[in-house]
């Protein structure tokens, strides 16, 4: 039901995901600056990832940051969790009840997982994707999940997506979601679109409004 990447890059951290359900990236994606970056799906337990990120912040590897968050569950053969850390460590965990085609492929700082695919190579299908892109993170993510729709994508037709970065700041730099679309990845790319010439300026607002440009919108001349 779900196909996702999470990648440590230059310190900020960012996860790229889809799914045939709605609202995956409420659900499934788990980031935090400084600490890391987790994708809890299959039977979903959005639990997980705080605890993961948790663990990650007492000193845990991503390995033990897995083992910490799964100890919390119960139910570790119908998850499937991946983590990448503050120093570029990957981890996975595919429950024995992980749906359909599943599995996980490994890149440098980066680590893509899915279930119910359509497919075997989906999954370094995105690696490579990732891999290959250039430009900002966000933009790298994004052709990591469009790479991977190229080669089947999941098995069922994708309704959701959502992308997520973050950097220095406490919150989530970039973070966009769609919920429910017949074309949810062509939507997801009209969103960076939008968003990226205004990434800037909306975390200089945050931070030090004095030198923020202007808003840009009726009422601010």
């Amino acid at each position: 039901m779900t196909l996702s990447l999470i990648a440590h890059h230059d310190g900020a951290f960012g996860i790229v995901i889809s799914s045939s359900s709605p609202a995956v990236a409420s659900r499934c994606a788990h980031l935090r600056a400084g600490v890391g970056a987790v994708a809890s799906q299959n039977v979903t337990n959005p639990a997980l990832g705080p605890a993961a990120l948790d663990a990650l912040e007492s000193g845990a590897t991503a390995a033990e940051a897995i083992a910490a968050a799964l100890a919390t569950d119960g139910f570790a053969d119908y998850r499937q969790v991946t983590v990448v850390d503050a120093a570029g460590r990957i981890a996975v965990h595919s429950g024995a009840q992980a749906l359909g085609i599943h599995g996980e492929s490994l890149g440098d700082a980066c680590l893509a997982a899915g279930n119910l695919l359509d497919n075997e190579g989906v999954l370094d299908a995105m690696v490579g994707g990732y891999t290959a892109a250039t430009g900002t993170l966000e933009e790298r993510l994004l052709a990591a999940l469009e790479t991977a729709v190229a080669a089947g994508g999941e098995a069922g037709p994708l309704r959701s997506a959502g992308l997520s970065v973050v950097e220095d700041a406490p919150w989530r730099v970039t973070d966009l979601r769609v919920d429910d679309h017949d074309d949810p990845i062509g939507e997801l790319r009209r969103l960076v679109d939008l968003w990226m010439p205004q990434k800037d300026a909306y975390l200089t607002r945050a931070v030090s409004p004095g030198a923020a440009p202007s808003y840009g919108v009726p009422g601010d001349e």
